[in-house]
């Protein structure tokens, strides 16, 4: 069970749900709230009512939060939005901006039943004969999530002037600068040739972006995706940042490049890289002329990224999953190693 030094008060959450969210059962006693593995940055949580009934619970870290980041109310804006679209996402519940409650908001949402792969032993969950069919599904369903309109689905206000690729670029930079991670050589020369190399605008206009789509953000079942998880990193942008994060975590049997995420997609039964390309592009209609670049920028990002993972970790701001020691130093290389590679991707 979850304690309140990770983030969750089960006496407090349960007097917040008997007041807020008449679709949770409390009872004498509090819920039931444990904390699930995995994720590196905001927090998520199995929440267990009176009744027996789940929900998922999701709130930032305890502490080291870098200024935009971890933003409760911009992940329910994207899970309300695509609510009933049929994009797959969990049925949204209720939202807390009160940071009185837990000292921070969160929300919660319906649970979902599925495999969430987010290391190879996690997939390993789901049966080979599944793996081919679960891949395409992975490529269609985010050409379905950029066929949708923000305008439609009540996202207007979040256009921002000028191009997402230059805000990214300089938002990104600036996080890992903001950090206290002090290797930033490879970084700073991979941002450099970014900036050089940037190409034109997209003719597809401005979608959403999910920010970290991947099999470890997923859940399937029975070969289909139930589920698009954490939208901590979504806004509206161009869709082939997205395509080219899924490309760089898309791990393959003898790759002499490290994925930017863990995955089970290294595994039998997945399809290769290049046919994942092929079927978004087939089903978007977006073309893949520039697929190299997004890939390498979806490398630095990655580094960017971790960072600030490892800033948290470093600091000790994520709770009984802390990583110290070699993990951490593990961790401070990997960072290496995606600047690195998206050097190398820019090289090519």
């Amino acid at each position: 069970m979850a304690d309140a030094h990770d983030g969750v008060d089960p006496v407090a959450l349960t007097r917040w749900l008997a007041a807020e969210a008449p679709q949770v059962a409390t009872g004498d006693g509090p819920v039931t709230v444990e904390r699930i593995s995995g994720g590196h940055s905001n927090l998520t949580f199995r929440v267990v009512d009176a009744e027996g009934t789940s929900f998922a619970l999701r709130r930032p870290p305890t502490g080291g939060v870098l200024a935009t980041a971890h933003d409760m109310g911009r992940e329910w804006r994207f899970l309300t939005a695509l609510s009933g679209t049929g994009v797959p996402v969990a049925e949204p519940v209720a939202h807390c901006t009160d940071p009185a409650v837990l000292g921070a908001g969160f929300y919660l949402m319906s649970w979902v039943d599925g495999v969430v792969p987010g290391d190879r032993s996690a997939g390993a969950a789901i049966p080979e004969p599944e793996r081919e069919s679960c891949g395409l599904d992975t490529a269609d369903v985010l050409a379905d999530l950029h066929a949708i309109d923000p305008d439609a689905v009540g996202l207007t206000d979040l256009h921002r002037p000028g191009r997402y690729l230059e805000r990214q670029l300089r938002r990104w930079h600036k996080q890992a600068h903001a950090s206290a991670f002090t290797d930033l050589a490879a970084i700073d020369a991979a941002h450099e040739k970014l900036l050089a190399r940037m190409p034109d605008d997209p003719v597809t206009g401005i979608r959403i972006a999910h920010g970290d789509y991947r099999p470890g953000n997923l859940s399937y079942r029975d070969g289909r995706i139930v589920a698009i998880f954490d939208w901590e990193l979504a806004t509206l942008g161009e869709p082939m940042a997205d395509l080219g994060w899924l490309i760089a975590s898309w791990e393959r049997p003898g790759d002499d490049r490290r994925a930017i995420a863990s995955g089970p997609t290294a595994d039998p039964g997945w399809p290769e890289r290049d046919r994942i390309a092929a079927r978004y592009a087939e089903r978007s209609g977006h073309p893949l002329d520039h697929l190299p670049y997004w890939t390498a920028f979806a490398y630095w990002r990655g580094a960017c990224i971790g960072t600030g993972v490892w800033t948290r970790y470093a600091q000790g701001y994520m709770g009984s999953a802390g990583e110290t020691g070699e993990l951490l130093d593990r961790r401070r290389r990997s960072i290496a190693a995606d600047a690195e590679a998206a050097l190398d991707a820019l090289d090519r």
